[in-house]
């Protein structure tokens, strides 16, 4: 995934690219590490989001990564980018907490989860647009959302990680697997049997949807992710007490 040419706009605008500012974290620079954060918190927050599928356990997981990555920057070789590096770190501190929680697999994830930006995308049939200035379906299209993310929420840990990666953040294949530090077959094999539980648990829904109002939901296949996928939700981690 290509490296930010320098800082965005706003109140972290750096000139410095992600490189730049880890090698000078690691030199001592106090305030790199904290702008690299924030250049990408949005992204890294949505992964942890719907990998956990629950807003508490994300904040935990990425704070617990973003300090492993703080304390452990020194060990980057640079032969991946920074923010595959940083994916990396955040998604084995969520499927590290999934583990050790023994979550169950039918765990339903939050209701609001669904209304989050960057929500809907290509590939897992959470490509629900709301064309609704209706409300009634407004909420028929919110209701559809709820229960795929719901059937997200049912995945192993490992095919979730890969379905988020590449069919909710839009990573390819290939950066997917240097995120999980694994084949790329791999992926491609998490994603296939992800996609074919979703088709099975979603049957009933697209049953329903097929003629309705909104048209019919995109398929499960193995289809190309979009790299032009929204998937940076503006809100943050909740705050912490």
């Amino acid at each position: 995934m290509p490296e930010p040419a320098g800082g965005r706009t706003g109140s972290w605008a750096d000139p410095r690219d992600d490189a730049a500012l880890l090698a000078a974290h690691v030199a001592g620079d106090a305030e790199a590490f904290g702008v690299l954060v924030r250049r990408h918190q949005d992204r890294l927050w949505a992964v942890a989001l719907r990998t956990c599928g629950h807003p508490e356990d994300a904040a935990d997981a990425l704070q617990e990564a973003l300090v492993a990555a703080h304390r452990r920057a020194a060990t980057f070789r640079g032969e991946a980018a920074v923010t595959t590096w940083l994916h990396r770190v955040v998604v084995n501190a969520c499927l590290d907490r999934l583990r050790a929680a023994k979550v169950r697999r039918a765990d339903p994830l939050p209701d609001d989860l669904a209304d989050r930006p960057g929500t809907t995308a290509d590939g897992v049939p959470a490509g629900l647009s709301s064309s609704a200035q209706d409300p009634a379906a407004a909420a028929v299209t919110a209701d559809r959302r709820r229960r795929v993310l719901a059937a997200l929420a049912t995945l192993p840990a490992p095919q979730r990680a890969a379905i988020v990666l590449v069919d909710l953040e839009g990573y390819s294949v290939a950066e997917a697997a240097e995120v999980l530090d694994c084949a790329v077959g791999t992926v491609k094999s998490r994603c296939s049997r992800g996609r074919a539980s979703l088709a099975t648990l979603l049957r009933p829904l697209l049953d329903d949807t097929e003629d309705g109002p909104d048209g019919p939901l995109p398929s499960t296949g193995n289809h190309p992710a979009s790299r032009h996928v929204p998937s940076t939700p503006p809100r943050g981690p909740p705050p912490r007490a």
